[in-house]
């Protein structure tokens, strides 16, 4: 059987003082990447990327018929969806009724 010594961690040091803090943010630069990064993200949307030409007018429209491609495409979807939970239901309430007749029909045979 081996016995291992058990490590020792050191210490955790303690957080600096209000001082430290100040001393330490009045010290950095203007260029630091904290003072230089906006603090939110923007709320306009990027536009092209820098160097990346706007995509042009005939782009632009092909894009805007396939959104309206897709737009009316998922409407339908939608709308039959919803007609075929309503036949569904139809079915459903079918499928009782005939239980019933059949349930019916044996009881007057017995």
């Amino acid at each position: 059987m081996s016995s291992k010594a058990k490590r020792v961690l050191p210490t955790r040091p303690e957080p600096p003082s209000a001082e430290q803090i100040l001393a330490d943010v009045q010290g950095t630069l203007p260029s630091d990447p904290v003072f230089v990064l906006p603090a939110e993200p923007p709320l306009d949307p990027p536009g092209p990327a820098p160097g990346c030409p706007e995509p042009a007018a005939e782009e632009r429209e092909r894009l805007y018929r396939q959104i309206r491609s897709y737009v009316g495409m998922n409407q339908r979807l939608q709308r039959s969806r919803e007609q075929l939970r309503e036949r569904r239901r139809e079915l459903q309430r079918v499928g009782e009724a005939l239980e019933r007749g059949i349930a019916e029909m044996r009881q007057k045979a017995f």
